[in-house]
C-alpha cells in the first residue's frame, strides 16, 4: 500500500460509528464514535490506527522531554511475586493484579503466580542494585513507557481510567537527599513543559497529594482542569499552593477555591525505603555504606488522551491540538465531477509535499456525511473541494468558525502560521 493510497479515507482503515451509544464519559464517546479506540470490556481498550497515530504523538512528546534527563529502557509486564514480597507490597497495593496458567494442562506446565504490573520499582531497584553498585555510577535516572495494569473498581471513564492502560514511568537513584531533591525540582519544570507541549499547560497545576504506598512524604500531582474530573484540588492563596482534597485541611476545604480535576501526572520522593528493602547501598568518597535514595516519576499517556478529549470538544466532536492530531488536515471533496476530483489531488499531493499530514475523504458519500465526520474526527484544518470553489478551496480551522476561500498557496501559509 503506498503513502497516498493509504491516507485516503476510501482504503485507510477509518470507521466513523456514529451510531454507537453514549458512554457516561465524553472521551468514551467520542473516541468510539469516532473510530480511535475498541472497547474489549470495561476499562480495556483497543487502539485503532487513528487513535494510536494520537498516542504516539502524544508519546513522543513525552518521550522527548524525558531524554534530556534519563535513559529509556523496556521492563516486562510479567514479575515474579518474590519481587513484591520483599517490599511487602503484595498485600497492601488493592489494585494489583496477578497471572498464572489459564487453564489445568497450562498450570500443570508451570504453577507459578506472576504479578502483572501496576508499577515498577521492583523491577528497577535490582537492575540499577547490579549495573549502578558505586557511588561513581549515580545518579542514574531510567524511564519506559509501557502497559500497566490496574484492578481499578469504576471503570467507567473511558481513557481517564483504565485497568490496562499506557503509561511513563522514569526512575531517579541518588547518593544524598541533597542530589535527589534538585533532581526533583528539575522534574517539576520538565513535567511543566511536557503538559504544555502537549496543550493542557494553562490548565495544569501541580498540587500537593498523599505519598500513598510510596512514601509518607507529599507527593506532587500535576492535575487538569477538567469538568468530568474525578478528583478536586484546593487553593490556599497564602501559600499560593494546591492541595490535593485527601490532604487539604477542614479550614481550606470550606474557605478555599475549588477546582475538578482527571490527574495527568505525579512524582513521588521514595526515599530510602525500596533501597532498604533490596538491600542497595553504596558507599560513597569516605567508605562509608549509604541506602540509595529514589523518587518516582508518572505520566499517564493514555489518560492525556482521554482528558485532551474532555478538554477540546464541542457538541460535533473533537478538537484535537495540532501537536497530537492524527492528521494535520482532512481534505474533503465534494460530487463526482471529473474535474474537482483532479483538482482535488492536486491539492493533495501539494499539501503532503508541502509536509502536512493529511486524511484524503475520497468517499462517494453525501456532503454531509462528509462534514459532520470532519467534524467528528477533529483535525485541526478541514480543507474542502468542490465545483463552487473553482481552482480556489474552501479552508476551515476545526477549534473557529471562520470559513475561507482562498489559493492553495494561500492555505498552505494559513497552515503553517497557524492562523485561522
Amino acid at each position: 500500500m503506498g503513502m497516498l493510497e493509504g491516507m485516503r479515507y476510501s482504503t485507510y482503515f477509518v470507521h466513523c460509528l456514529k451510531t454507537a451509544r453514549e458512554y457516561e464519559s465524553v472521551n468514551a464517546t467520542l473516541l468510539q464514535k469516532g473510530g480511535f479506540i475498541y472497547q474489549v470490556m470495561a476499562g480495556v481498550y483497543g487502539y485503532l490506527p487513528l487513535g494510536l497515530r494520537v498516542l504516539n504523538k502524544i508519546e513522543g512528546i513525552v518521550r522527548e522531554e524525558m531524554d534530556k534527563i534519563a535513559y529509556e529502557i523496556l521492563l516486562p509486564s510479567l514479575s515474579p511475586m518474590e519481587l513484591w514480597e520483599k517490599t511487602g507490597r503484595h498485600e497492601k497495593i488493592d489494585v494489583l493484579f496477578s497471572a498464572r496458567g489459564g487453564n489445568e494442562a497450562s498450570r500443570a506446565k508451570n504453577g507459578a503466580e506472576y504479578v502483572l504490573n501496576s508499577t515498577h520499582e521492583e523491577l528497577t531497584v535490582p537492575i540499577l542494585q547490579q549495573l549502578a553498585p558505586s557511588y561513581r555510577d549515580l545518579p542514574k535516572a531510567v524511564y519506559q513507557i509501557q502497559t500497566k495494569f490496574r484492578n481499578e473498581p469504576r471503570a467507567k471513564s473511558g481513557l481517564l481510567r483504565g485497568r490496562e492502560f499506557r503509561m511513563k514511568d522514569l526512575y531517579s537513584f541518588h547518593l544524598s537527599e541533597e542530589d535527589f531533591g534538585e533532581f526533583y525540582d528539575r522534574m517539576k519544570e520538565v513535567y511543566t513543559r511536557t503538559f504544555a507541549r502537549l496543550g493542557l499547560g494553562e490548565d495544569t497545576h501541580m498540587a500537593l497529594a498523599s505519598g500513598g504506598d510510596f512514601t509518607n512524604d507529599y507527593s506532587h500531582e500535576f492535575q487538569a482542569v477538567c469538568e468530568t474530573g474525578e478528583d478536586v484540588i484546593y487553593f490556599d492563596e497564602k501559600e499560593g499552593v494546591y492541595y490535593n482534597r485527601e490532604v487539604a485541611s477542614e479550614e481550606l476545604q470550606a474557605s478555599g477555591q475549588a477546582l475538578t480535576v482527571s490527574e495527568v501526572g505525579n512524582i513521588f520522593p521514595l526515599g530510602t525505603r525500596f533501597a532498604e528493602a533490596f538491600g542497595y547501598s553504596v558507599q560513597d568518597q569516605d567508605g562509608k555504606s549509604r541506602p540509595v535514595v529514589m523518587g518516582s516519576y508518572g505520566i499517564g499517556t493514555s489518560r492525556v488522551m482521554g482528558v485532551l478529549v474532555e478538554k477540546f470538544h464541542d457538541e460535533r466532536g473533537i478538537m484535537w491540538p495540532e501537536q497530537v492530531a492524527p492528521f494535520a488536515v482532512q481534505l474533503v471533496s465534494l460530487g463526482n465531477d471529473m474535474e474537482v476530483l483532479r483538482w482535488a489531488q492536486d491539492v493533495y499531493s501539494a499539501l503532503e509535499k508541502a509536509g502536512l499530514e493529511v486524511l484524503f475523504d475520497d468517499r462517494e458519500a453525501s456532503p454531509g456525511e462528509k462534514m459532520a465526520d470532519a467534524d467528528l474526527l477533529g483535525m485541526p484544518w478541514r480543507v474542502v473541494v468542490s465545483k463552487r470553489t473553482g481552482g480556489q478551496i474552501e479552508l476551515k480551522q476545526r477549534s473557529r468558525e471562520v470559513l475561507r476561500v482562498v489559493d492553495l498557496e494561500e492555505a498552505i501559509r494559513l497552515m503553517a502560521d497557524g492562523a485561522g
